[in-house]
């Protein structure tokens, strides 16, 4: 029926889309370049990002998402539409089935916004909107069709989602609007306070990096940074030590562990049994933070452990639902109760 099966990670910092029988195809920032003058789109993904803080005054990069969700309509569409364009090939264009996942906090309101984006991009109908937490944990083979639960955390770029899993459904969640890009804030505001010292969120990510962590390890390292000084304006260097990152991400990892212990809080016994034999899955970019899986467990007393590859578990699991009329079936009863 369709030429092209594809699976969209619509992430706040970075799209991913995998297509069935060739995996991952194509990872691109979220990021779009747009002409202010004549409102046109210049680019998208990497091209777009190297506009970032390098701008003319009359092109402007902006992220058409923000907290996971669509912030302006009509570039995200037009963002997605080269996205698909430039995954499927231009004859098979017409005929492109999709899945995209979405944060599981998100309104039907704004389900409805990312189902008519990927329609105006070219997506024939009908278009499946998965909630993220079930599709990482897809993506990171948990048995989610079993009657016993999996529990998963997805930390992104705009949001941090933890769910329990069982039978195809998610028996409990929590979504918080916490990620890497308030990460990235964090060491910038840290840095700024600490040393009136004001630096780029790339710089910040670059730091988090090279020696953030969410638990001490040996060997910790140190970073240069580089910034205009608040006090004069004049370019200044400070040295960052591994503890201070730490330090900068405290609030924002209490955040997610609070989204964690709540969500164990409200599941039945049963699955909670299930979960201390089985332990809580990490997936997404967060989940290459240093020592986080140390700091989940010993805060919560279950084990944590890392997906074999946290990056794309969402992209594969958005794709994976494409060829499981179980899980669509679920999804859609769960849409009709909304």
């Amino acid at each position: 029926m369709f030429d092209k099966e594809i699976g969209i990670d619509l992430g706040t910092a970075n799209t991913l889309v995998y297509m069935k029988g060739k995996g991952i195809i194509m990872r691109e920032p979220s990021v779009v370049a747009i002409d202010v003058r004549t409102q046109e789109v210049r680019c998208v993904g990497s091209d777009a990002k190297e506009f970032i803080g390098r701008t003319p005054g009359s092109i402007v990069a902006v992220r058409p998402l923000k907290d996971g969700v669509i912030a302006d309509f009509e570039v995200a569409a037009e963002m997605l539409r080269q996205f698909i364009q430039k995954s499927c090939k231009k004859g098979l264009f017409s005929k492109v089935h999709v899945a995209i996942c979405v944060p599981s906090g998100v309104t039907r309101v704004e389900r409805l916004a990312v189902r008519r984006a990927a329609l105006k991009a070219g997506a024939k109908a009908p278009v499946i909107v998965i909630e993220e937490p079930l599709a990482a944990a897809i993506g990171a083979g948990l048995p989610v069709e079993d009657a016993s639960g999996s529990m998963v955390l997805d930390i992104g770029g705009g949001t941090s989602e933890v769910a329990v899993i069982s039978m195809n459904g998610i028996v409990a969640k929590k979504s918080v609007r916490v990620g890497g890009d308030e990460f990235d804030q964090a060491i910038v505001d840290y840095v700024k306070r600490k040393y009136n010292l004001l630096i780029g969120d790339r710089t910040a990510e670059e730091a988090k990096i090279a020696i953030g962590s969410a638990f001490p390890y040996e060997n910790e390292g140190e970073y240069e940074v580089r910034g205009r000084n608040l006090l004069d304006g004049l370019p200044k260097t400070v040295i960052l030590q591994a503890k201070e990152i730490r330090e900068a991400l405290a609030d924002s990892l209490d955040a997610i562990l609070e989204a964690v212990r709540t969500t164990l809080e409200v599941i039945p016994p049963e699955l909670s049994a299930d979960i201390i034999d089985r332990g809580l899955t990490l997936t997404g970019g967060g989940a290459l933070l240093r020592g986080l899986d140390q700091l989940l467990s010993k805060e919560t007393g279950i084990s944590v452990h890392v997906a074999q590859n946290p990056l794309d578990c969402v992209a594969i699991g958005t794709g994976l639902v494409l060829n499981n009329r179980a899980i669509q079936e679920t999804v859609a009863a769960e849409e009709l109760a909304d």
